[in-house]
């Protein structure tokens, strides 16, 4: 992954010395796991961070590099007992040990630290949006499924208020809403069923009040009544 996220840093910013882009691939590359992470990365640099980045950079280490030398050089001086001439009277002041000189390792650190913190900022951002937008789409496909339109819209309303600390968190979120939308669906059912099923045969009423069941059995026995009937002699 270093290598691809030094390609892309060469590729993109031109010029840059290529010390300064090879530690900052370094630091790049444990912030992204695909390909694709890493192009997001380096496109979000500027040009002006990454030259302040190697700035810095070279600063800590040309600093570090001289006060080694000089170190090295006390170091000959003392093991082979050498002394500049001076002429008298222009004998040096005696100085105070000098403090040791941090460890380059800790110097870009330090450095590297301060650069990735706002790209780290930035990721983080870009990949909690991505997790928004992943588990909102697995709610609405489980919303696909639900007829009560109420009901959906008030999920959604209410989830775009909503926070989850984890994955497990959200996925018992989404087993309880899968329970709700049967449910759900199930009252609107029970609902289409009482509103299409009309009153029952015997309580329907005639104008006189009869029910219509009773009145249609007294008008069939008189048809058979007038059937039977003889004619007058």
């Amino acid at each position: 992954m270093k290598e691809k996220v030094l390609a892309l840093l060469n590729q993109r910013f031109l010029g840059a010395r290529k010390d300064g882009l090879k530690v900052l691939a370094g630091i790049l590359a444990v912030q992204a796991t695909t390909e694709e992470e890493a192009k997001a990365l380096v496109e979000k640099l500027t040009k002006e961070q990454v030259e302040q980045f190697i700035k810095d950079f070279r600063a800590d280490v040309d600093k570090e590099v001289s006060e080694g030398n000089k170190t090295f050089e006390a170091n000959l001086k003392k093991k082979f007992d050498l002394v500049e001439k001076v002429e008298p009277g222009n004998e040096p002041k005696p100085k105070d040990d000098p403090k040791p000189a941090d460890d380059i390792a800790t110097i870009v650190a330090q450095a590297v630290a301060g650069a990735v913190k706002p790209l780290q900022e930035e990721l983080n951002r870009f990949k909690q949006g991505e997790v928004g937008k992943s588990r909102l789409q697995a709610l609405q496909e489980k919303l696909a499924a639900c007829k009560d339109e109420t009901f959906k819209a008030q999920t959604l309303k209410d989830f775009a208020r909503m926070s989850f600390a984890d994955d497990n968190a959200f996925n018992e979120y989404l087993t309880e809403k899968e329970t709700d939308i049967v449910a759900a669906n199930q009252s609107v059912a029970n609902a289409k069923m009482a509103g299409s099923g009309g009153a029952p045969l015997m309580a329907q009423k005639t104008e006189d009040g009869t029910s219509k069941a009773v009145s249609d059995y007294i008008a069939s026995q008189k048809s058979e009544a007038n059937t039977l009937t003889g004619k007058e002699v």
